[in-house]
């Protein structure tokens, strides 16, 4: 079922990570809903897939920015950019992550590094470029992607799980600075989401029986799942909500 919410059309929104998975899925439902989308990525076989498919559906069209987020001066510079020439930001959405699996026995520094460049540093950053610019238009809305991995104690990724638990520490610890301009900021944690990418590499049919065994709701969680929650977040609807986590994991034990 769509939901349309009308104070979203033609507000200007970032979103990292965007070209597959959930990130993918956010764009599109944020260009449905009538929102100037920029999103960042490597995969630009994905961004291109995925722009023809929301021309198909007479969408308005996002605007791709290939970069690779760990470059935090690029990627700072391209924000900036977009500022310059389009405007103020209204949305921010932080997603770009991976989940790649590791022991603690196998974590180097360089490893440890490169996790939390990839799953952490670029949050901070981002919301460090848009705030002034979130500043002049009084107030906006900034959504990180977390997960429920440290939360449920997860063992197959530590490093991972420590970056998305430090997520949900950013947001608490930068409320109440961003408040007081009415910049609201709050985290999303997925459960186990059904990407391509997750279908392809661990969501076999036990494991996916696992899961389901371990929810309260016995349904598949899906990227469209945790992009109704992005919507609300970066719509008014929500304007009495900040430094706040919002679980999207069909209740997971």
């Amino acid at each position: 079922m769509k939901v349309e919410y009308f104070d979203l059309k033609d507000k200007r929104a970032l979103v990292s990570g965007g070209a597959s998975g959930i990130g993918a899925s956010i764009v599109e439902h944020l260009c449905e809903q009538g929102v100037e989308v920029y999103f960042f990525d490597i995969d630009k076989k994905g961004a291109e897939k995925l722009i023809s498919k929301i021309k198909k559906k007479k969408q308005k069209i996002p605007t791709f920015q290939f970069c690779n987020i760990k470059n935090i001066k690029k990627y700072k510079t391209l924000i900036q950019n977009i500022i310059k020439k389009k405007g103020t930001i209204d949305i921010l959405v932080n997603n770009a992550s991976n989940d790649q699996r590791h022991t603690l026995e196998e974590v180097t520094e360089k490893y440890w590094d490169e996790r939390m460049a990839i799953n952490l540093k670029h949050y901070l950053f981002a919301i460090q470029t848009v705030k002034k610019s979130m500043i002049k238009n009084k107030g906006g809305s900034i959504i990180n992607l977390g997960s429920v991995s440290w939360i449920r104690g997860a063992v197959m990724f530590p490093a991972y799980s420590t970056a998305k638990a430090a997520i949900y520490g950013l947001t608490k610890s930068l409320a109440r600075d961003l408040g007081q301009h009415n910049i609201r900021i709050n985290s999303i944690a997925p459960g186990s989401v059904a990407t391509k990418r997750q279908s392809k590499l661990w969501l076999n049919p036990k494991f996916k029986k696992e899961i389901l065994d371990q929810q309260c709701l016995k349904k598949q969680i899906l990227p469209e799942d945790v992009s109704k929650m992005v919507l609300y977040l970066a719509s008014d609807v929500s304007s009495g909500c900040t430094k706040q986590n919002f679980t999207v994991d069909a209740g997971l034990i």
